[in-house]
């Protein structure tokens, strides 16, 4: 460590001789001994030097470093205190010495050397002390000031003392001003690496890779877009794909439009259940418009920063005026597009702010003039009602699940690079698979593609469909259950499914019965219907309340009322459904043709939904609970009907079933004909198409 450079006499740099009349010169800028002080009896000469040029650079760069860092209170506190480290670096003990105790020990001459620091309020003692076997000690003493007594006292006995200003140290200096500033740095490089790691690696100042870079668009820009995807590759939507050939149309040859006075639709706003392709229409419309397209998801607006959300939709407009005519694909637009005015957030709820720049660049005083902007939701019950009028999404495309045909083409769209045996027909995989989107059946066909290459076979055959859809609704496959009295329950329950379900008008078909446990279910009975309804009858969901109580019917006829075990709890929560729907939905009850429920307690908004007004009295509540009653108890006197009447039928089915396991619904039509009359629509399964080539 670099010596001190000033040092009062003493040991030190320089040190007073004890010859008569002698002076020394010392530099001091804290300590101040009047220039008549008398050692001895003699009076010394003390001698008063300016700094020399060194101290003075070295006082103006302090002064430098106390404006630069003063404002920002960073580091100053601990410059100014280096007097004190320093005297810590000098050796300090924990040790401490009251100031009576120190000149107790001055009077009896045990202090040896004293060492000064902080304008000489603290001294580093070095003394003999009793208690230690006379061994010399370092302890700290508290001064309450350097007095002419003292110093004197330090004269006679002849004591080494010196003073020492770390302030004046460079070295010192240098050091606390890194220590001090190498935290906050390190933090604010690395808060700004993750800052430019998170989006890509693109720095620059307020680029994304900047903090600053909050409220710029990440929507991903293509100038000539290429997906991979054409209109081509999107099947069993005809509809949606007609009405986005005409906007891809209008972009290619507006001239055909604009010379009958039609305009471009600003919007169209795609609705639908998941997974029925509304994504994979705005790919197919990228790859066919050649014109350049911006895509974003709707949660890539909103951040927790006030007015970031604003700030996106903004930018995102800005650089589609600067390609116009362009398209905008905004994903999942309910994150930003919800009802305003819930009262949930706040009157500044962020949200609400991006919303309302939206709308602004949809359709305010600017005008966007040839942008495009491509929604997709399924959640259109939600939206802002300024969000859906015309002039902001001119066209509202709905997205449903595919019917029949629908199916037929998307399996034959994947199942181009596929091989199959000759008895798989894409056209009875349709009909088996109702209720299906477009990602079901994709995803189906994988599933048997996967479970043909597990079983080692070349292709996939009928057996790696029937297992796949199994799969898909039900769950993955179980243990076959090998105790006797549960396995013959469970075959009872499945068969008094099936019996209920073929006996009652109205009912779908058969498909198969199966004592292979897959998911929660121990057991399943599939029914097919013979084709989509859209327009479902009362008679038909009475005779589907009157299948879903078979398996608890049969469990009491078969073992005893109090032998129904817990077998039928999803069976009931099902048929109480419907039933409550027929009453309360549907008018189908003695209330009479009425809808009790209101529109926004249906919703699929949670908020909504609270939000409801309950208009509905306790009488009329009462009714309704009576109705569903009555409704279910009626059903369930006619599958008791059916299992009393059958025994004969199910007891020889159910032999069958534990023998083998799984039971198509022919097998089971044909044991159960021998014993009963089927009704007409039941009587055969749904007529199949020939297989198609695949």
């Amino acid at each position: 460590m670099a010596a001190p450079s000033a040092c009062l006499v003493g040991s030190g740099l320089a040190t007073y001789s004890t010859k008569p009349n002698s002076s020394k010169v010392f530099h001091t800028r804290n300590l101040h001994i009047p220039s008549g002080f008398s050692y001895g009896g003699r009076k010394s000469n003390v001698v008063f030097v300016r700094a020399s040029l060194e101290q003075k650079h070295h006082q103006e760069r302090r002064g430098f470093l106390r404006l630069l860092l003063g404002n920002a209170g960073i580091g100053v506190p601990a410059l100014l205190g280096t007097g004190k480290a320093y005297a810590d670096d000098q050796g300090v003990s924990s040790s401490r010495m009251s100031y009576s105790r120190f000149l107790e020990y001055l009077d009896k001459d045990r202090v040896k050397k004293v060492d000064l620091f902080e304008n000489g309020t603290i001294a580093i003692v070095e003394a003999v002390s009793p208690e230690l076997g006379n061994r010399v000690q370092r302890v700290r003493v508290q001064l309450p000031g350097l007095s002419q007594e003292l110093l004197q006292k330090f004269r006679e006995k002849n004591i080494d003392f010196a003073a020492h200003n770390a302030q004046e140290d460079s070295g010192s200096l240098l050091f606390n001003l890194i220590g001090n500033l190498a935290f906050p740095l390190i933090l604010i490089g690395a808060l700004f690496l993750l800052s430019r790691r998170s989006s890509g690696g693109m720095g620059g100042p307020g680029g994304p890779g900047f903090p600053l870079g909050f409220g710029q668009s990440k929507a991903k820009f293509q100038m000539e877009p290429n997906t991979g995807v054409t209109f081509d590759d999107v099947a069993g939507v005809d509809e949606a794909k007609q009405d986005f050939m005409e906007v891809v149309e209008f972009l290619k040859k507006p001239e055909r439009f604009t010379a009958v006075g039609a305009r471009i639709p600003k919007g169209v706003l795609l609705v639908g259940p998941p997974g029925t392709g509304k994504t994979l229409l705005a790919k197919a419309i990228a790859g066919e418009a050649g014109v350049p397209f911006f895509s974003i998801s709707g949660s890539e607006f909103v951040e927790m920063f006030v007015g970031v959300g604003a700030s996106r939709v903004r930018d995102l407009f800005k650089k589609a005026k600067e390609n116009a005519p362009c398209i905008v694909f905004v994903d999942e637009i309910d994150a930003v597009g919800r009802q305003r005015g819930t009262g949930i957030g706040g009157g500044n709820d962020e949200r609400e702010q991006t919303l309302n720049q939206l709308l602004t660049e949809m359709d305010g005083f600017e005008g966007n003039t040839g942008i495009i902007v491509i929604a997709a939701t399924n959640r259109a019950d939600i939206l802002d009602s300024a969000l859906l009028r015309p002039g902001r999404f001119d066209r509202q495309v709905t997205v449903d699940v595919p019917d029949i045909r629908g199916r037929t083409d998307i399996l034959k769209v994947h199942a181009s690079n596929k091989k199959f045996d000759a008895d798989v027909s894409l056209d009875v995989i349709a009909m088996r698979t109702p209720g299906f989107s477009g990602a079901d059946l994709a995803n189906l066909l994988n599933e048997a593609a996967i479970l043909a290459g597990r079983r080692g076979k070349a292709a996939i055959s009928s057996k790696e469909i029937d297992d796949s859809i199994d799969r898909i609704v039900a769950g993955m496959e179980g243990t076959v259950m090998t105790d006797g009295k549960s396995k013959s329950l469970v075959a009872y329950h499945e068969v008094g499914h099936a019996i209920c379900g073929t006996l009652t008008p109205g009912h779908d078909p058969v498909q198969k019965v199966t004592l292979i446990p897959r998911g929660q279910a121990r057991g399943l009975t599939w029914f097919i219907p013979s084709d989509d309804p859209t327009l479902i009858s009362k008679q038909q969901l009475f005779a589907r309340i009157v299948g879903g109580l078979g398996g608890r019917a049969a469990e009491e006829v078969i073992f005893g009322e109090p032998e129904v075990t817990t077998g039928a709890a999803g069976d009931l929560q099902q048929i109480t459904s419907l039933a409550k729907q027929m009453v309360v939905t549907f008018g189908m009850s003695d209330i009479g043709p009425w809808s009790l429920m209101e529109a926004s307690a249906q919703s699929g908004d949670v908020i909504m939904r609270m939000m409801a007004r309950n208009s509905m009295s306790e009488k009329l509540a009462e009714d309704i609970d009576a109705a569903v009653k009555k409704l279910t108890d009626s059903a369930y006197e006619v599958a008791l009907r059916h299992i009393r009447n059958n025994r004969e039928a199910i007891d020889k089915i159910v032999e069958v079933l534990l023998e083998k396991e799984t039971m198509s619904g022919d097998e089971f039509r044909a044991i159960l004909s021998e014993f009963v009359e089927i009704p007409a629509e039941n009587r055969v399964p749904p007529s199949l198409p020939s297989p198609v080539s695949v």
